[in-house]
């Protein structure tokens, strides 16, 4: 019973999932992903940020790096929790604040899902 009503619980988030955006998109494969699984994550967003300073000759001067931090880690989280969960509720649970808060937080960094694998 419980199972049969767990698969009628279908929320916005239900089939959100940014690694099948991202390989839709081609921008990502199976064999990147087995790549990236065996980095940290602390590699890997020193590794973003080389290869986006390379292009500019290594001066990401001016971009207030640290400042923004906070938002950048922040966005990553929320897309995370609509990724492993399958409502705005349950991703609200999961991260801890309420549903109001989880909706200004989606607006305010325009995430929008497209509900498709």
């Amino acid at each position: 019973m419980w199972q049969k009503k767990r698969n009628e619980v279908k929320g916005k988030s239900y089939h959100y999932s940014t690694i099948n955006k991202l390989k839709r998109e081609k921008k990502i494969d199976e064999v990147f992903l087995s790549r990236i699984n065996q980095l940290t994550l602390e590699e890997l967003i020193a590794i973003k940020l080389e290869s986006a300073a390379r292009f500019i000759n290594h001066k990401l001067y001016g971009f207030p790096i640290w400042k923004s931090l906070h938002n950048v880690c922040r966005e990553a989280v929320l897309l995370f929790a609509l990724s492993s969960t399958r409502s705005y509720n349950d991703a609200a649970s999961f991260l801890g604040i309420s549903i109001k808060e989880f909706k200004e937080n989606v607006k305010k960094y325009q995430i929008f899902l497209d509900n498709q694998d």
